[in-house]
């Protein structure tokens, strides 16, 4: 796990908080089309909240969020604290996150198309998203464990 992201993944995430802003819930919903094709997956989240389209704006906020703050994660302290909470709640492991991100990376491709979700653009987000993950896991690892 690297404790920090390149100057230019930092550059390239923040430069996308447009087009999120404008198209994070298509993503977000795309997105979760994708990874409840995975019935296991699926079965952790609360469907009414997807019908409603309470949780995809909610995970597109979240998104948002951290592309406007990755060059200050500690603004996100609260918001990664929820989110571990919540995750230990659902039962999220390590191994659910790769899911995700097979699942995020290509409906960013597909909102926003291959002018804009460039390689380059892509390749910061696995950077970027990945980071996250690792940060989620180790404090879920601590919640569970304090938990047990």
């Amino acid at each position: 796990m690297s404790n920090s992201l390149s100057a230019e993944t930092i550059a390239i995430v923040k430069s996308t908080g447009p087009a999120l802003r404008q198209h994070g819930v298509a993503i977000t919903t795309a997105m979760y089309s994708r990874l409840f094709q995975d019935e296991e997956v699926k079965a952790m989240f609360d469907q009414a909240a997807q019908e409603s389209g309470e949780q995809p704006r909610r995970l597109a906020a979240a998104i948002l969020g951290y592309a406007e703050n990755i060059d200050k994660l500690e603004a996100l302290g609260g918001a990664v604290s929820r989110m571990v909470a919540r995750h230990v709640d659902t039962g999220v492991k390590p191994e659910h996150y790769p899911k995700v991100a097979a699942a995020l990376l290509p409906a960013i491709r597909e909102v926003l198309g291959n002018d804009v979700a460039t390689d380059a653009v892509l390749a910061a987000w696995a950077e970027a998203y990945q980071f996250l993950a690792d940060i989620l896991i180790a404090k879920e690892e601590e919640a569970y464990a304090a938990a047990a």
